[in-house]
C-alpha cells in the first residue's frame, strides 16, 4: 500500500487515505450506474474528493493538534488543486462533487464554505494556505492518485493556483443558479456509504440498485379480501382504503415495479416491519439489500448553530424501511438532501397510514407527495382511517386520473367487525377488568399516550401481578434493547419461528406500551385498555386485539376499553384535547364498533383539517420550481424546530467508552432516540451519530430512560456543557 501513514479517518478506524478513496470509488461507480450518470466521471470524482487530506495540515489536525487562531482548513479546497489531471469537459461536474461534499459553498452553518472563507479573507490567502508546502506534499498525493489508476504528472504551484481560481469563479457563478446537483448527491451518498461500511464496502456495493422479487406478496387467502383483488392498472399511483388485517401491505407491494421505499409514521415500529418483510422475502431474495433508517439525525453543533444531517449512508438498497423524516430532507433542503433525492428518484414509495400524523406532519407529508410526483416516483398510499378531506387533497395532488383507487365495500367491511368498545372513567376502574382477564388466562395490552404514564402503569400492574409475565415497550429504550423487547413481544425468533413469549404465548401475560404498538406490529391480544387518543390512532390500536383471523375466530368479538380524555390541555398532550373529546364521543359504549361506520365517524372528528402553511420553508414550490442555491443546503432545519419527534440520540455515561471503540452497527444498538430539547444541555460526543451523554441513573433495563430523572440531572453540573 502506498503511503499507509496518510489517513483519511481518525479513530476508531484510522482508514488510510488510499483505501478510503478506493472504497468510495467502488461505490460511486455502482451509484452512477444505478442513477444514470457516467461511471468514469463518478470514479474520478470519488478519487479526487478527499485527496486534499494528504495535506500535512489535515493530518496534524486529525491527530488533535489544533491551535487557537488556526485558519479554517478545508480539505475539499486542497483536493481541487489536482483538478488539472482530469479531462476538461468533466471538471465542472467534478467540482460539484468535490467542493461541497461536506459544506455549502456559501452560508455554511460554520461559515467554512469556499465562498464564506473568501469573503473573510483574500482568495489569494486562502489558496496559499491550502496549497501550503505544495512541493512537499503534492508528490505524495500524486503517488496515491497514480496507485488508484490516474495518469499523473507533476503539477506546479502556479498550475494549482490556476485551478483554484477556476473553481472559485465556478462557485461564484453556480451559487447564483437555483436547483440541486445530482453529482453532489452522488458523491455524498458514495462517501457516506463507504465511511459507514469501511472494509465491507466492496461486498455490499455489489448488491446496490437491485430490483426486489416481490412475488411473495401475490399470495391469496379468502379471509384477506385485498389478496383477491387485482393490482393491475396503468395508473402509476395507488390509494387503498381498507381495515386492519385486510391485506393492505401485500396489495401495496404488488403495485410496486422497482426499488421500494416503505414509509411508516414517526412513532411506528419500523424494526418490526423490517423483520417482517425480511422474513417474507428471504426465500425469493437470498441476497436482498433491505435497509432500516431511523429518524434520529446527526447534529453538528457550534454554539447556537444547529445543522441537521439526514443519515443517508445506505443508498441503492432494494427496499428501505424508514419514517418520513429522511425523505422530508428533500422538501427542506437539509444537509445530504441531494443524496436522498437521487436514491429515491423514480422509485416506488409506499406511505403507510399517513393520516396518523399531527397537523404539521400531515402538511409535510403532503409536500413530500408533491415532490415525489415531480421526481417520477410511483406513490402508493395505504390507510384504514383517512379523513375524506385529506383523501381528496391527495387525489388532487396526484391527479385523479393517475390514481388507482381501491377500497372494501360494506359487505366486506362487515366481516371485520371484531371489537366491542367500552368506555371507562379512569385507570382505577380498569384494574378489576384486568384482574379478571388475567384470571381467565387472557393476554392483556395496556396503551398509554406518554412514556412516563406507561412507566407508571407498568410499575403499578407488575406490583399487583408480580408473577405474570410482563413487558414494557416504548421509544426510550436503547435501540438494541427495544429490538429485543419487540422480538419478545412478537414471540418469534429471527427466522420467524414462534418462541411462546407474549404474542405467541398460550398463557396470560401483560404488555404495557405507548403508540409504538399502533402500527406495523403484527400482534393479536385478547383485551385492551387504552387512554383516549385521536380516533384514527385508536382504530389502529384496536387492530392489535383479535387480529388473527381464521375460520374459528372470524366471528368472535373481543373487548377494548377506552379511558375518557383528561380535563386539561396539558394532560391531553401530545394530542389536542378537543380532538380527544370528539373522538371519545364517536365511540360506542358496550356495543360492537362496526367497520362500515368508521369512515363516517372519522369525518365527524376531522371534517376539515387545518394544516399550517409550510410553503415558505420548502425549497420545492407549488409551481414546480426549486428555489435553493446550487451546491448549498439549509444550515438550520425547519423540521428540528417544529417536529416533536426523536430527532437525536443519547447514550448513558457507562456506554461512552465502549461507544468510542465500537463499529457503526454496535454504536446504533447503544443509542436511545430522543427529542433534541430533552437533552440539548448535556455534553455531546463528536463521534458516530454524536449522541448526548446522559447519566446512568436515568436509565434502567426494565423501564428505559426516565425523563423525570433526566430533568433533575440537567441541573447537575457534571453533565452539562461547559
Amino acid at each position: 500500500m502506498i503511503w499507509p501513514e496518510i489517513k483519511a479517518k481518525g479513530k476508531p478506524d484510522f482508514t488510510p487515505l488510499v483505501t478510503h478513496l478506493q472504497q468510495v470509488a467502488v461505490v460511486a461507480e455502482q451509484v452512477a450506474i444505478g442513477v444514470g450518470v457516467d461511471p468514469i466521471l463518478a470514479r474520478y470524482g470519488a478519487i479526487l474528493h478527499d485527496i486534499g487530506k494528504a495535506h500535512p495540515e489535515f493530518q496534524r489536525r486529525m491527530d488533535g493538534e489544533f491551535r487557537m487562531g488556526d485558519l479554517p482548513f478545508r480539505h475539499e479546497i486542497s483536493s481541487c488543486l489536482f483538478l488539472s489531471l482530469f479531462p476538461d469537459e468533466m471538471q465542472p461536474a467534478m467540482i460539484d462533487m468535490v467542493i461541497a461534499h461536506h459544506k455549502s459553498i456559501r452560508k455554511d452553518a460554520r461559515d467554512k464554505g469556499l465562498l464564506d472563507l473568501t469573503e473573510e479573507r483574500e482568495p489569494e490567502e486562502i489558496f496559499e494556505f491550502h496549497a501550503g508546502d505544495w512541493e512537499g506534499w503534492s508528490t505524495k498525493a500524486l503517488d496515491i492518485l497514480a496507485e488508484l489508476g490516474i495518469v499523473v504528472n507533476p503539477i506546479s504551484k502556479q498550475e494549482a493556483k490556476t485551478k483554484f481560481f477556476f473553481v472559485y469563479d465556478y462557485c461564484l457563478k453556480i451559487f447564483k443558479q437555483k436547483g440541486y446537483s445530482m453529482n453532489r448527491g452522488l458523491l455524498q451518498a458514495a462517501d457516506h456509504f463507504a465511511s459507514a461500511l469501511i472494509d465491507k464496502t466492496e461486498i455490499y456495493s455489489k448488491r446496490l440498485f437491485k430490483k426486489p422479487n416481490l412475488n411473495f406478496f401475490a399470495r391469496t387467502h379468502p379471509l384477506y379480501p385485498l389478496s383477491l383483488k387485482s393490482a393491475e392498472s396503468d395508473k402509476p399511483h395507488t390509494i387503498v382504503v381498507a381495515c386492519t388485517g385486510a391485506g393492505k401491505t401485500d396489495f401495496l407491494f404488488r403495485r410496486c415495479e422497482g426499488r421500494v421505499f416503505y414509509t411508516l409514521p414517526f412513532q411506528a415500529s419500523i424494526n418490526a416491519m423490517f423483520y417482517r418483510i425480511s422474513n417474507d422475502l428471504a426465500s425469493d431474495n437470498p441476497e436482498l439489500d433491505i435497509r432500516l433508517l431511523h429518524s434520529a439525525s446527526t447534529l453538528a453543533i457550534k454554539g447556537n448553530s444547529i445543522e441537521e444531517k439526514i443519515i443517508q449512508g445506505h443508498i441503492g438498497s432494494s427496499i428501505k424501511i424508514l419514517t418520513p423524516h429522511q425523505i422530508a430532507g428533500i422538501v427542506f433542503g437539509t444537509s445530504g438532501y441531494e443524496a436522498t433525492l437521487i436514491d429515491i428518484k423514480g422509485c416506488d414509495v409506499i406511505l403507510d397510514e399517513i393520516h396518523t400524523y399531527t397537523d404539521i406532519t400531515r402538511a409535510i407529508v403532503l409536500k413530500i407527495v408533491h415532490v415525489l410526483k415531480d421526481l417520477g416516483c410511483r406513490v402508493h398510499i395505504g390507510t384504514a382511517t383517512m379523513p375524506t378531506f385529506l383523501y381528496n387533497q391527495i387525489l388532487e395532488l396526484l391527479g385523479k386520473e393517475n390514481v388507482f383507487e381501491v377500497q372494501l365495500d360494506d359487505e366486506e367491511l362487515d366481516k371485520f367487525d371484531r371489537h366491542t368498545v367500552h368506555k371507562l372513567d379512569s385507570w382505577e376502574s380498569a384494574f378489576p377488568l384486568i384482574n379478571q382477564a388475567i384470571d381467565e388466562d387472557k393476554k392483556v395490552l395496556l396503551v398509554c399516550n406518554r412514556v412516563q404514564s406507561a412507566q407508571q402503569a407498568f410499575y403499578s400492574i407488575t406490583q399487583l401481578h408480580p408473577n405474570i409475565p410482563a413487558i414494557l415497550l416504548h421509544s426510550r429504550f436503547k435501540r438494541g434493547a427495544r429490538e429485543q423487547k419487540e422480538k419478545q413481544l412478537i414471540g418469534k425468533d429471527k427466522n420467524g419461528r414462534t418462541t411462546g413469549e407474549f404474542n405467541t404465548s398460550t398463557k396470560t401475560c401483560i404488555v404495557v406500551a405507548t403508540q409504538v404498538v399502533e402500527v406495523s406490529l403484527d400482534i393479536s391480544f385478547d383485551l385492551m385498555v387504552t387512554e383516549c387518543a385521536p380516533l384514527d390512532a385508536l382504530i389502529q390500536r384496536f387492530g392489535r386485539i383479535n387480529r388473527i383471523r381464521n375460520e374459528k375466530t372470524k366471528d368472535i368479538r373481543k373487548p377494548v376499553y377506552v379511558i375518557q380524555p383528561p380535563e386539561t390541555t396539558d394532560e391531553a398532550k401530545p394530542y389536542d384535547l378537543k380532538i380527544l373529546q370528539d373522538s371519545f364521543g364517536q365511540l360506542p359504549n358496550g356495543e360492537v364498533l362496526h367497520e362500515r361506520d368508521i369512515q363516517r365517524k372519522i369525518d365527524n372528528v376531522f371534517p376539515k383539517i387545518e394544516m399550517p402553511e409550510i410553503e415558505e420553508h420548502a425549497i420545492f414550490k407549488k409551481t414546480g420550481e426549486w428555489t435553493i442555491n446550487r451546491l448549498t443546503h439549509r444550515p438550520k432545519s425547519f423540521l428540528l424546530e417544529r417536529l416533536e419527534i426523536d430527532s437525536v440520540t443519547c447514550i448513558v455515561e457507562a456506554d461512552e467508552q465502549p461507544y468510542l471503540t465500537a463499529n457503526f452497527e454496535v454504536r446504533m444498538q447503544m443509542e436511545i432516540p430522543i427529542r433534541y430539547w430533552s437533552v440539548h444541555k448535556f455534553n455531546q460526543l463528536r463521534e458516530g451519530n454524536k449522541p448526548f451523554i446522559v447519566p446512568d441513573s436515568a436509565y434502567s433495563e426494565e423501564a428505559g430512560l426516565n425523563l423525570e430523572t433526566l430533568k433533575t440531572s440537567k441541573s447537575d453540573i457534571n453533565y452539562q456543557i461547559l
